[in-house]
C-alpha cells in the first residue's frame, strides 16, 4: 500500500477528509504533526512529532522514521508546514515544490520582493519594525493603504488605513497581535515586522490550482461576493462558476501562472488571491498548498477517465505522481460560506442548525466551534464558527442559500469574558 506523508498542524481541520480520502484510494496516510515530541503517541494515529520552529532537527527526524517507512508522496495543508514540507520532498526525491518556492510564498515580504525581481505587478510596499511602531510614520506612497502581518493567514492582522493617524492605529494594534502568546509561541522572525502596502481597488478572486512541472493547472476560479474593501477583511463566501467572462479568467490565470514561476513553484497544489481592476488582475498572495479550513469540499473532480472524486483525492493522486492536468472540476454550481465570529466572548450555545440545514439547496452545515470556546473575530482572530456549503443551478442561487442559512442560525456567546490581554511594547 502506498504511503503519503502529510504534513499539517494539530489543530488543522483538512486532515480527517485527507484520512477519509487516503482509504477510498486505497493508501496509508502518514502524518507529521507540531505535537510535543516527549508524549507517546497521544491521539493514536502513529504521527511524526516536528516543530515547524526547527526545520533541521525535524527534517531528520521526519528522514529516520521513512527510512523504515518509505513514502511515495509528500503533501502539506496550511501555511506553516509547508517549508518543512518541501524540504523532505527535496531530501527524499519527491516530487515537490521546493524549499526556497514554499519559503517565499510562505512570507508575504519575500513574495512581494519576488515579484518586485520578476518585474511582476504588485502593489508598492514598505516594512515597520517594532521600534518604529508608535512613531509618527511616512509612506512612500499614498492613502489608503493596508496593514500586514508577514506570516499569519486567513486576513489575520490585515487592517486598511485611510490616512496617518487610522495607519499609528493599525500598526500599533497589529503590533499587540504580534506579541500574543499564541504569535510569538510560532517562533516565526517574520512576526517581529509589520508589512504596509497600497490597496489596491478591485473585485477579489481565489484560485485554486495544481502545479506540474512548472506548468500551472487551473482548477477553479472563486468569486467571492461579499465586498472585501476594509477597513478589516474577512472572508465570509466562496462560489463557483465564476462570473468573470473569458477574458477576465484568462487574464487572471496568466497572472497567477507567472507569480508562480517567479516563486519558483514546481509540483502541487496552490492557492492564489488576486485583484482584478481597471488595469487588470495583481496576484496578492500565492500560497504553495490547498485552499484552507473546509472549503475544498465545494469542489467535486473528474479524472481522464471520467471517475468522479474529491479534492483531496486529487490531490493525493498527483503527489504520487499522476499528472495535475488530468483532472478538472465538475461544471456544478457552488457555494461555501465561512461562519464569521460576530463578537468577542465565550461561546455558550448554537440556536437553528436544524432550520439552516433544512434551507433548499443546502448541503451540509458544519459548526466547528466547541461550546465553551472563548472566541475572537477579525482582525485578532484565526478561525471561523464554522461552514455552510450549498449546491444550486448557479453560483448566484448558491450563494442565496448559504446566505438564507446563515439567517436561521444564531450563536449565544457570553460577552462578559476578555479575551485579548493588554500587552505593551517593551
Amino acid at each position: 500500500m502506498p504511503r503519503v506523508l502529510l504534513f499539517a498542524t494539530t489543530t488543522g481541520y483538512q486532515v480527517r477528509a485527507f484520512g477519509e480520502a487516503a482509504d477510498r484510494l486505497g493508501l496509508e496516510l502518514v502524518f507529521a504533526t507540531d505535537r510535543c515530541h516527549a508524549l507517546d503517541d497521544p491521539w493514536r494515529d502513529a504521527a511524526i512529532p516536528v516543530g515547524f520552529h526547527d526545520e533541521a532537527t525535524s527534517l531528520r527526524r521526519v528522514l529516520e522514521v521513512t527510512a523504515e517507512r518509505p513514502v511515495a508522496g509528500v503533501l502539506a495543508v496550511g501555511d506553516r508546514p509547508t517549508v518543512l514540507a518541501a524540504m523532505v520532498a527535496e531530501a527524499l526525491g519527491l516530487p515537490g515544490h521546493g524549499s526556497d518556492g514554499a519559503r517565499a510564498a510562505s512570507n508575504k515580504l519575500s513574495y512581494r520582493q519576488c515579484l518586485a525581481r520578476a518585474g511582476l505587478r504588485a502593489p508598492a510596499f514598505h516594512v515597520f519594525r517594532f521600534d518604529e511602531v508608535g512613531r509618527r510614520q511616512t509612506l512612500p506612497f499614498g492613502f489608503p493603504c493596508v496593514v500586514k502581518p508577514l506570516a499569519l493567514s486567513g486576513s489575520r492582522g490585515v487592517i486598511r488605513a485611510d490616512h496617518e493617524a487610522a495607519l499609528e492605529a493599525a500598526l500599533a494594534r497589529v503590533a499587540r497581535l504580534l506579541l500574543q502568546p499564541d504569535v510569538r509561541a510560532l517562533r516565526d522572525q517574520a512576526n517581529d515586522l509589520i508589512l504596509v502596502e497600497e490597496y489596491i481597488d478591485g473585485a477579489e478572486f481565489a484560485v485554486e490550482g495544481l502545479v506540474d512541472n512548472g506548468r500551472l493547472h487551473v482548477i477553479t476560479i472563486f468569486d467571492k461576493p461579499d465586498p472585501l474593501d476594509g477597513p478589516f477583511f474577512e472572508e465570509t463566501i466562496y462560489a463557483m462558476p465564476t462570473r468573470l467572462v473569458a477574458d477576465e479568467r484568462a487574464s487572471v490565470e496568466s497572472a497567477v501562472a507567472d507569480a508562480v514561476r517567479a516563486l519558483g513553484l514546481v509540483h502541487g497544489p496552490v492557492h492564489a488571491e488576486c485583484r482584478l481592476g481597471i488595469d487588470g488582475p495583481i496576484v496578492l498572495e500565492v500560497a504553495a498548498r490547498p485552499i484552507g479550513g473546509l472549503c475544498a469540499r465545494v469542489l467535486r473532480c473528474i479524472d481522464s477517465t471520467g471517475r468522479f472524486c474529491s479534492y483531496e483525492e486529487v490531490l493525493l493522486r498527483q503527489a504520487i505522481g499522476e499528472a495535475g492536468g488530468g483532472f478538472r472540476p465538475t461544471q456544478e454550481a457552488s457555494a461555501v460560506m465561512m461562519i464569521p465570529i460576530p463578537g468577542a466572548g465565550q461561546l455558550t450555545g448554537v440556536v437553528g442548525e436544524d432550520l439552516a440545514r433544512a434551507v433548499f439547496g443546502v448541503e451540509e452545515v458544519r459548526i466547528t466551534a466547541k461550546t465553551g470556546q472563548r472566541l475572537v473575530p477579525i482582525p485578532e482572530g484565526a478561525s471561523y464558527l464554522g461552514f455552510i456549503f450549498a449546491r444550486r443551478q448557479t453560483a448566484e442561487e448558491a450563494i442565496a442559500v448559504v446566505r438564507q442559512a446563515h439567517r436561521q442560525l444564531h450563536f449565544e456567546i457570553n460577552t462578559k469574558i476578555s479575551l485579548l490581554p493588554k500587552v505593551g511594547y517593551e
